[in-house]
């Protein structure tokens, strides 16, 4: 429409929430779908988290709270960086806001100019692309692979390095792959970075608790770059908090100090009761995720050695999140009935349409030779849907 702005037309939807779309669409029609599409967990919010809430409803705390975040949780949260991830970031270097989601795109507002770079490893997040364009930036993609488990090289990121790169921005654990990037690779990459001092450095660690084989490690804790890291994290992943939309970063003081004047003037503070059940979650001892840690380990097992029956899927094993993200170009140029598969949009629309199995398609995460599987389901569910996948792939001729 000519009323709207070049910057929204340009604007692409969010493909995992179109995909969890189309199946709840087909749902509707009485159609068996099976979503493994959307990145939830599939747990409730720890019951000492709701009675924080509940007890914050009946004290009526039920007020504005400063903008960044009230200071008790910011306080928590500084100390949670601290105990869990070695990291020095006082109250004022905090904001909190709706959700992670919310805490990078104030991060992309404040920090780019038109024409500025920002190196994202691929594959990434599905926002990270369209923040970077919506605030007139230039995304500069690092090709990786599954031998590699889809992993960048710190070479690979010098090479990328120009005169206009602004920041690099990653996950660890990764989403889409799972991939977790160990303390030495870390290391390896602060080193870099540590030649080139006006690049910032993003650290998306929204998955922290969801890590399998080694522990959880932030670039932030190497003093060579520890002045122009920003580590995002939030509850919704680790404590299954979803719907309650809270998310916060830690920056350097000049730049918190931006978020918060963003935020000032499109949300203001995140809602009172769920800052203060978010306060109750990471004040507990951290331990108390590790059921639902547990859960996705053996599930993950579950759907690879499910997926591992198909020939010429190519698998590796994530070491974190909940998603495996297959290569599955072997199944490109074939088709079934009418249905030609050219990519991996084709590919997962052929399996919604088929298997009746919701996946995202590795192009919105900008690897179009993969597609993301969530394993945030219950066992028999991931069964039934690799039973379903796997016929329709061998379908393909």
């Amino acid at each position: 429409m000519k009323l709207l702005s070049n910057k929204i037309q340009n604007l692409e939807e969010s493909q995992t929430l179109a995909m969890a779309r189309k199946s709840r669409e087909l749902i509707n029609q009485g159609l068996d779908i099976i979503s493994l599409s959307l990145g939830e967990p599939d747990f409730n919010t720890p019951d000492f988290i709701k009675n924080a809430a509940k007890k914050a409803i009946d004290n009526n705390f039920s007020h504005y709270t400063p903008v960044p975040g009230m200071k008790e949780l910011r306080d928590s949260i500084s100390k949670k960086f601290k105990r869990d991830n070695n990291l020095n970031y006082t109250s004022e270097e905090i904001v909190v806001s709706t959700g992670a989601k919310q805490s990078l795109a104030q991060l992309m507002t404040a920090l780019l100019n038109p024409g500025d770079e920002v190196i994202i490893p691929c594959p990434y997040w599905v926002s990270y692309y369209q923040m970077i364009k919506m605030n007139e930036g230039i995304p500069v993609k690092i090709e990786t692979d599954i031998e590699n488990d889809y992993k960048v090289k710190p070479n690979q990121i010098k090479s990328s390095i120009t005169s206009k790169t602004k920041a690099f921005l990653f996950s660890s654990p990764c989403n889409p792959s799972g991939s977790v990037y160990s303390l030495k690779e870390l290391e390896e990459i602060s080193n870099i970075f540590s030649d080139f001092p006006n690049i910032i450095i993003i650290s998306d660690e929204i998955y922290e608790h969801i890590c399998f084989n080694k522990k959880h490690e932030s670039i932030g804790q190497f003093n060579n770059i520890k002045n122009r890291v920003v580590t995002v994290n939030g509850v919704s992943k680790g404590f299954a908090m979803t719907g309650w939309r809270v998310g916060y970063l830690g920056a350097p003081i000049w730049l918190a100090k931006a978020c918060n004047k963003i935020q000032g003037q499109i949300t203001s503070a995140t809602c009172s009761i769920a800052q203060k059940a978010t306060e109750a979650a990471l004040k507990a001892d951290p331990k108390c995720t590790k059921e639902m840690n547990f859960a996705f380990k053996r599930r993950r097992d579950l759907l690879i050695n499910e997926l591992r029956k198909i020939k010429k899927l190519k698998i590796n094993i994530p070491e974190g999140a909940f998603y495996i993200f297959p290569n599955v170009n072997n199944f490109f140029d074939k088709s079934y009935k009418n249905f030609h598969v050219k990519n991996s949009n084709d590919l997962s629309m052929y399996l919604l349409k088929y298997a009746h199995v919701s996946t995202v398609p590795g192009i919105a995460f900008g690897n179009n030779d993969c597609i993301r599987i969530s394993y945030a389901a219950s066992d028999e569910i991931l069964i039934d849907a690799a039973s379903r996948i796997r016929k329709y792939l061998n379908l393909l001729t």
